[in-house]
């Protein structure tokens, strides 16, 4: 992906989902080429592995041995991520194409890597961060070897400890896959552990043919797959969507990156959603026109740098 992704929420922590009115345009007019990239959305979902729906992750119990501190930055007014996820509600679209003014903290893990449960892990990848508080991330890319045909991919939570050093914590990794006709990663838990058949696996990236759309799920059954209708897994959610629009300079210079999330309910928490059908996916929904419960976000314009002659993405 062309595009590292920023995490985040910018409202205030209260019993209703407050969106700032700063730097929020409630509606908003595509570009005309973005009108007709849009067109051109179709993500091809039939070459996918058999092998790729099949995975089924082990429920291991709780090691009760554990540390009993929550390994995420609540406040006591806050309810645990393992929550029953509740029905989404019909929000309005939210177009947001500049940064908020708002104040948001800095989330901090209380736990090590290391003194977090595989479950823990996967709760925190899988929900929403708590309102009114941003995580800084940086992606690692490998390089070496096979890493220019076949790229690996590392995430890590950034944050600065008590003596003032800047340290890391790993938390996701994932690979593109071989034999794959498009763009097609697969997102871990475990950064020595990316193969199709780990049981470390948490979602998947695809793109279409010409990788100006991006979809991301999470592990389950693929509904496009007639054989797929034999496994016992749920379907898969999807959990966002991304779609870049080309500028003048075609697909070598800076482009407007658009981001597709499902809109939080009320209460700050994130709806399962899984679709079934194209149209229902989000750039379906985004290619019809129909914007109920989605959130929409756009990256900064790129502004001319007149010492370089050249448009600089900010």
């Amino acid at each position: 992906m062309n595009g590292d992704p920023q995490i985040g929420t910018s409202a205030n922590r209260a019993n209703t989902l407050q969106i700032p009115s700063v730097g929020i345009e409630e509606t908003g007019e595509l570009s005309p080429s973005l009108i007709s990239a849009i067109n051109n959305l179709a993500i091809d979902n039939s070459d996918d592995e058999s092998s790729d729906d099949q995975v089924e992750l082990d429920e291991d119990p709780v090691d009760t041995s554990r540390d009993e501190r929550p390994a995420y930055a609540f406040d006591e007014s806050t309810a645990t991520l393992s929550q029953p996820v509740g029905p989404a509600e019909h929000l309005r679209a939210i177009v947001i194409n500049r940064p908020t003014a708002q104040m948001i903290s800095v989330f901090r893990l209380q736990k090590t890597r290391e003194q977090m449960s595989e479950k823990e892990v996967t709760d925190f990848v899988m929900n929403p961060v708590p309102q009114g508080q941003k995580v800084l991330c940086k992606i690692i890319r490998s390089k070496d070897g096979f890493g220019k045909f076949y790229p690996q991919y590392e995430l890590y939570i950034e944050d600065i400890s008590e003596n003032g050093e800047e340290t890391r914590t790993f938390l996701l990794a994932a690979r593109k896959r071989k034999k794959s006709k498009s763009s097609h990663y697969i997102i871990t838990t475990d950064k020595l552990d990316v193969a199709v058949s780990s049981k470390n696996i948490v979602g998947k990236v695809r793109s279409n043919f010409l990788g100006t759309a991006f979809a991301i799920y999470s592990k389950g059954r693929n509904p496009f797959k007639r054989e797929s209708e034999s496994s016992n897994l749920p379907v898969r959610e999807e959990l966002g969507a991304v779609v870049y629009d080309p500028n003048i300079l075609g697909f070598k210079g800076p482009r407007k990156m658009t981001v597709l999330l499902i809109g939080m309910t009320r209460n700050g928490e994130r709806p399962e959603f899984r679709p079934e059908t194209d149209a229902q996916t989000l750039i379906g929904k985004f290619k019809n026109g129909d914007h109920r419960d989605i959130l929409v976000l756009h990256n900064k314009s790129p502004q001319w740098n007149e010492g370089k002659d050249v448009e600089n993405d900010i």
